[in-house]
């Protein structure tokens, strides 16, 4: 292969070999080799459409370029450092192949409105492969909600103990955080499908291009309106890094918890055997380390993000070198993204809940206190007045090594003449749970109906 400069006209120094690989891509956007060939080829062909290049070199240039994706695909192409980034590789590998003909390639184009459009493309790509993971994931929280609608768990803030709520109720409220995330995600396609080429270097060009024809050819929705714009802009990836981000911060909140749920002293879930580990050491050991590492992982695309955000805060326009920066944590974000979701939903799917245990979670604390609370308002009782009420009751209660319901109704009545024998029904977790009908509430009814226009939603 050529390694000639392509851009070596007006240089007489050459740089010394580690500085060429201090400033080459090759390494990563090597991963852009398909939607670079692609981009070529549309542009190409848009080129003998405006008349600018002629049939035949347009004919010769387009066999050479499927040749070599023919090649990128049987894993049959080799790239080098000295040929700098994947661009100047596929130009070179064409040059070799179909001599100086290649060089009408980049006609009325720049590797800057190029690089642009194949990281478009690339991440044009992945997003509904994100979207699609995403979508999976809500159905299991919506299938294993369903299965669940009446059992009964703690519910908490704080990480005390608050008020009884379902397990169907907990799952649905990672599905809803999950339905924004794929909405940030669809908005981010928007963005996404605005095509770059045509730009050129920064100003446009004087050739009588179509980037209209080119777009259609690539599947672009729009193109950039301000050729500035267009070669500068990383707005898109900084979108989908911080969609990214938000989704593994829900991902790493929900990990958190069956963390917590599985260990002895919750005892809530357990965790199918393929998704935990041992210990090299204890024997007993089940650990949840599926969850420990795509909590972790959230650290290294908040990272990412953060990198981007601080290399383009002070980049005037246009192009800079500095925009190399951009691909790599987009790169790792997608290859820790899609993996993260499959393997959550896997460990999601199999892990099996505890309903005895979360229930008597809800029996042997004073989550019920609300409960009483409300009936004595219902009784005409002032909130305020109740809460202190039931305050002292509970306050009698950790002293006595009683709970709520187990006090007497003599007790009970002591500290307020309105709480009547009816009392104890109020006070069971699953009738607390039960009576929340409140939209958006924990009531089972209330669930049911979250799941009812979750399943109309996925069902669009």
């Amino acid at each position: 292969m050529s390694t000639k400069k392509l851009w070596g006209g007006r240089f007489q120094a050459q740089a010394s070999k580690w500085v060429d690989e201090f400033g080459a891509s090759i390494s990563f956007d090597q991963l852009m080799a398909d939607e670079d060939i692609e981009g070529s080829l549309a542009h190409v062909k848009m080129l003998e459409h405006t008349k600018i290049l002629s049939a035949d070199d347009v004919a010769k240039i387009v066999k050479g370029l499927e040749g070599i994706q023919a090649d990128l695909h049987a894993g049959k192409l080799t790239f080098t450092v000295e040929n700098e980034d994947i661009h100047m590789n596929i130009e070179s590998i064409l040059t070799d192949r179909i001599g100086p003909v290649a060089g009408k390639l980049h006609t009325a184009r720049s590797r800057n409105d190029q690089v642009a459009t194949d990281f478009h493309l690339y991440l044009k790509k992945r997003l509904p492969k994100v979207i699609d993971e995403i979508s999976t994931l809500q159905e299991t929280l919506v299938e294993m909600a369903e299965e669940n609608v009446e059992t009964i768990m703690p519910g908490y803030t704080h990480l005390q103990h608050a008020q009884p709520i379902s397990y169907g109720h907990y799952l649905m409220a990672y599905y809803q955080m999950l339905k924004r995330d794929k909405e940030r995600f669809t908005f981010n396609m928007q963005h996404t499908d605005i095509m770059p080429l045509g730009a050129a270097a920064l100003a446009g060009t004087t050739f009588p291009i179509d980037r209209n024809y080119t777009a259609k050819e690539l599947g672009f929705g729009q193109v950039y309106a301000n050729s500035l714009d267009a070669v500068s802009d990383r707005d898109f990836a900084l979108e989908f890094l911080s969609n990214s981000s938000i989704l593994m911060l829900h991902l790493s909140r929900f990990c958190e918890e069956i963390s917590l749920w599985v260990s002895h002293e919750f005892k809530y879930l357990d965790l199918s055997d393929a998704y935990t580990t041992g210990s090299s050491i204890m024997p007993q050991k089940k650990n949840p380390d599926m969850a420990e590492l795509i909590r972790g992982k959230s650290g290294r695309v908040y990272g990412h993000l953060i990198g981007l955000l601080t290399t383009m805060k002070s980049l005037p326009l246009a192009y800079n070198k500095d925009l190399q920066e951009d691909k790599e944590g987009v790169f790792d974000t997608v290859k820790t993204l899609l993996p993260s979701l499959k393997v959550f939903n896997g460990m999601l799917k199999t892990a099996k809940p505890n309903v005895e245990r979360m229930k008597q979670a809800t029996e042997n604390d004073f989550s019920n206190a609300t409960e009483l609370a409300d009936y004595l308002a219902a009784k005409g009782v002032p909130f305020r007045q109740a809460h202190g009420i039931v305050g002292q009751l509970v306050l009698k209660g950790i002293q006595t090594h009683q709970n709520l319901q187990d006090m007497s109704l003599t007790e009970l009545q002591a500290a307020s003449p309105k709480i009547e024998k009816d009392v104890y029904h109020d006070l069971k977790s699953e009738v607390a749970v039960e009576r929340r009908h409140s939209l958006g509430g924990t009531g089972f009814d209330q669930v049911r109906l979250q799941i009812k226009n979750a399943k109309n939603e996925l069902g669009e």
